[in-house]
């Protein structure tokens, strides 16, 4: 799990291995929603439809191998976002 400056500002961490990331996110992404980031498959949390953190993840061979955690307002507003029905 990396995070970008803002990210970490907001409380995230860095986290590395399938458990330590899952207690990062235990109940806590309940309110991420799926999109597509820049065409590829991520979450946004959007409460009020704005977008206040992405989340990226890179897949190989199926499993999920590292998630970005992205709350920079600018680097947010450079990507293209696409909220999906989730």
């Amino acid at each position: 799990l990396r995070t970008d400056a803002a990210a970490a500002l907001a409380g995230a961490s860095a986290a590395r291995g399938a458990a330590a990331v899952a207690e990062t996110f235990a109940g806590r992404a309940k309110a991420a929603q799926p999109a597509l980031i820049d065409g590829f498959a991520g979450l946004v949390w959007a409460p009020d439809g704005k977008p206040r953190v992405v989340f990226g993840f890179t897949i190989r061979h199926g499993k999920v191998v590292a998630i970005e955690l992205l709350a920079d307002p600018g680097r947010i507003e450079r990507l293209d976002l696409e909220l999906l029905d989730g």
